[in-house]
């Protein structure tokens, strides 16, 4: 009756049934903040706000509806969904494990076995998807979650904010979608697009995953679009010696410019690498933790980034009728951390009405300026030895 008084919808009561902690993560339509729920359940509950979606509410209806269908253990569950007269709130199982190539740093070791079984659960999820016509479109490791801290933990498919579910096999996407680095030609191109981007940025991840960088490094948008047009890809001999083969050819089965010509996750199941019969036991850790060493850079730009985003949402979230949901940037604690993980922040429970607005302090964007600017040498020292080491690789190959 309350809620009816207050012109507040009647699922709003569920709200009730959870306390909000920590803010994992926004972006442009809202944050990700960690909850508990009555029986002592760790929850994630993403938080968008109406006036950001205002005409184009579907999206958030269909990612509700395509989330209730899907049961999968390597794709995140749903648990609830609720709104607010200026919120909607979906709830789903929260993932603690840590990011993909976070968590594989904590390993003592990491061969190509354990890469090739990695992906194979990635895949599973997304042939999972495909079997039911939904495209993920933002395939990267940041989506790529384990579920707790055990050693034996699931890896589970995230973030299904962008995803389409096709009236038809043969629909064709036509509205951007993905993420730099990661999104397929025919993304970039705007020529339509279908399953087949997921296989795409698969190939992405898998060869990331065995060398410890991308194989499309270009900065800037028209050069990376031409990069990944042209294909091709290129298995720098320092780096891939040890790699078997069979790993080599499953990348480039994904990594094909035209997606007609590139692999089905039905099809890219079967393939021989995934067995893990052919894939080496050489430790791939070395190089993958110099991947995370040049993502801080990305990291620490991304904080600043992350923090203007909670600010300007926060600019909306001030119903006087309503709870405010978004905490202010000085509440994130980890947000002033450019060593973090952009998935986490300090503890925080804000969901009190009345916080007054606060931005990023100058102190914190100084340590922010300092850690960028360390990182940014680092990286063009790497940049310098990894060029070098292709050249080197373009003479021998010109003299053979």
């Amino acid at each position: 009756m309350l809620n009816k008084l207050s012109g507040q919808p009647e699922s709003y009561e569920r709200k009730a049934l959870y306390r909000f902690g920590r803010t994992l993560g926004a972006g442009t339509y809202g944050i990700v903040r960690e909850a508990e729920s009555l029986d002592g359940k760790k929850v994630a509950v993403k938080i968008i706000l109406k006036k950001s979606v205002r005409g184009n509410e579907s999206m958030v209806y269909d990612e509700l509806e395509m989330l209730q269908k899907l049961q999968h253990p390597h794709i995140v569950s749903f648990v609830d969904w609720f709104e607010s007269k200026d919120k909607f709130y979906i709830v789903t199982q929260l993932a603690t494990g840590g990011e993909l190539f976070d968590r594989i740093c904590d390993y003592g070791k990491f061969t190509e076995k354990d890469a090739s079984q990695t992906i194979r659960q990635v895949l599973d999820a997304v042939n999972y998807l495909h079997k039911r016509n939904i495209v993920h479109r933002d395939l990267k490791p940041e989506n790529l979650l384990y579920l707790t801290r055990a050693s034996d933990s699931q890896l589970v498919l995230a973030d299904f904010g962008i995803a389409k579910m096709l009236e038809n096999p043969s629909e064709v996407l036509t509205s951007m979608a993905g993420s730099f680095g990661y999104a397929a030609p025919e993304v970039m191109l705007k020529q339509g697009h279908g399953k087949a981007v997921d296989m795409w940025s698969l190939g992405v991840i898998t060869y990331t995953l065995l060398c410890g960088y991308s194989p499309f490094r270009s900065e800037n948008l028209t050069d990376l679009i031409e990069e990944c047009r042209a294909g091709r890809i290129i298995f720098h001999e320092r780096y891939w010696r040890d790699v078997s083969q069979d790993a080599k050819d499953f990348i480039l089965t994904l990594l094909q410019p035209d997606p007609s010509q590139r692999v089905t996750s039905e099809e890219a199941l079967k393939h021989e690498w995934l067995t893990g019969e052919s894939a080496s036991d050489r430790d791939l850790l070395p190089e993958i933790r110099a991947y995370i060493a040049r993502a801080r850079l990305r990291r620490g730009i991304e904080i600043v980034k992350l923090a203007n985003r909670i600010e300007a949402l926060r600019v909306h979230d001030e119903d006087e009728h309503d709870e405010q949901d978004i905490p202010s940037p000085m509440e994130m604690g980890g947000a002033t951390d450019p060593a973090a993980p952009a998935t986490t922040s300090a503890n925080c429970d804000s969901d009190a009405p009345g916080i007054k607005k606060r931005s990023l302090s100058k102190i914190a964007r100084g340590a922010i300026f300092r850690e960028v600017v360390l990182a940014k040498v680092r990286e063009v020292k790497e940049n310098e030895e990894r060029e070098k080491v292709e050249r080197e690789a373009r003479e021998k190959a010109s003299h053979a």
